[in-house]
């Protein structure tokens, strides 16, 4: 009996080792395939990855499918492959996915999907998303300075009023933290 255990144990062991070679396998040739510009070797390598939950394989295929490299440009199916990376841990689909919605591509613009996306890819120190936080928080207190400008120049007069009223709301709207202002930016 401790035979037959040992020798399913050793069989496992082989068959997932062989996986991981495999795996590796494959994603360096479409890896070589892709810096190539052999796109459609490296779809053709990396969409079993993908399909198998490989998420560098998913991100590179988001990539592909957002350029148009190989395969027909399709945001929508960028957005699914790099979904599948991003909630998996992947950084750069996070960033990838943060991006699309930042911009509207493929799903409607949502500020507040973006930055969720940005900030799990922040905290695993992804530098890209780590300063597209800081745009969107500036981006979003211009935005917020011209609803405030709107409200509060109708309450005041004079030549000055704008550049006053300005001043005031960017000090308002600065202190706010990214959370405050993505719950005003939809």
């Amino acid at each position: 009996m401790r035979n037959l255990t040992a020798t399913i144990c050793l069989a496992v062991a082989l068959l997932l080792g062989s996986a991981g070679v495999s795996w590796s396998q494959d994603w360096q040739k479409g890896w070589t395939a892709y810096k190539s510009g052999d796109y459609a070797t490296a779809l053709r390598e990396w969409t079993p990855l993908a399909e198998r939950g490989h998420t560098i394989a998913q991100n590179k295929l988001g990539l592909m499918y957002r350029k148009g490299q190989g395969v027909p440009q399709d945001d929508k199916t960028a957005v699914k492959w790099w979904t599948l990376a991003a909630e998996q841990g992947n950084a750069s689909a996070q960033t990838n996915l943060g991006a699309v919605y930042a911009n509207g591509q493929g799903v409607p613009q949502n500020y507040k999907t973006a930055a969720k996306w940005w900030t799990l890819a922040a905290e695993q120190g992804d530098t890209d998303a780590q300063s597209n936080l800081k745009k969107i928080k500036a981006r979003l207190v211009s935005k917020g300075i011209d609803e405030c400008l709107y409200k509060e120049v109708a309450k005041i007069t004079g030549p000055e009023s704008k550049k006053i009223v300005e001043k005031y709301c960017r000090k308002k709207l600065e202190k706010k933290s990214l959370d405050w202002l993505l719950r005003y930016a939809d």
